[in-house]
């Protein structure tokens, strides 16, 4: 039981341990296409959760006081529990099941590629005009490695006749589902104001830390 509790406030510290040992992997194996490309894309995931979660890492507080203008910003209506569960289930759980079995279901790769599109869209214009801000955590990641990967990914998919429009119709319809339901909703569903799982100040925005 120690070892979630522990896990629920520094998974993304072994995201950055992830990083490293799948940097090493790629290196030795020296994978290509799309293959190569869905690795990089669970990778540029791990970033991207570093950025939100630790450094600067105050996405938390940001996401509950700009999107759901909530008056206690440190449990509610993200906590430290639903954040693990939504980052690791089914963050890491999709990216993964995708660079494995792209070949099978190139839906599934599909579907992630559009969670990473949804974080470029909610980073850019959602949090920034919500928060009214230039910049959230998450921002940098989103376009420095989820947009290229974005570009390459379609243009390989494309230009290889990758999938069939049972494909296309199949990645966007779950693609749509991770980011509504798998995100979204369950942080409303997971959402508890006298839960346990508090973020403590760091997590909170700048500006509220001192509150």
């Amino acid at each position: 039981m120690n070892s979630i509790k522990y896990l629920r406030y520094h998974w993304f510290d072994l995201a950055i341990f992830l990083v490293i040992v799948l940097t090493g992997t790629l290196y030795i194996t020296q994978p290509s296409g799309m293959t190569l490309l869905l690795w990089l894309s669970l990778g540029s995931l791990f970033l991207h959760q570093i950025e939100e979660w630790r450094y600067p890492g105050y996405f938390p507080g940001m996401l509950n006081t700009a999107l759901f203008s909530s008056d206690i910003p440190d449990r509610y209506p993200l906590n430290a529990n639903s954040g693990m569960i939504v980052n690791v289930f089914f963050g890491w759980g999709s990216y993964v099941l995708a660079a494995l079995f792209w070949r099978q279901a190139i839906w599934l790769a599909i579907a992630t590629i559009l969670v990473s599109i949804g974080n470029i869209f909610a980073h850019t214009i959602i949090f920034n005009i919500k928060g009214k801000t230039l910049y959230n955590p998450g921002l940098v990641t989103s376009w420095l490695f989820f947009a290229p990967i974005v570009y390459f990914f379609f243009n390989l998919v494309i230009s290889q006749n990758l999938a069939i429009p049972a494909d296309w119709i199949l990645g966007i319809v779950l693609g749509a589902a991770l980011n509504y339901f798998g995100v979204y909703k369950s942080i409303l569903w997971l959402s508890d104001k006298n839960t346990p799982y508090i973020f403590p100040s760091r997590f909170l925005l700048l500006n509220k830390k001192n509150d």
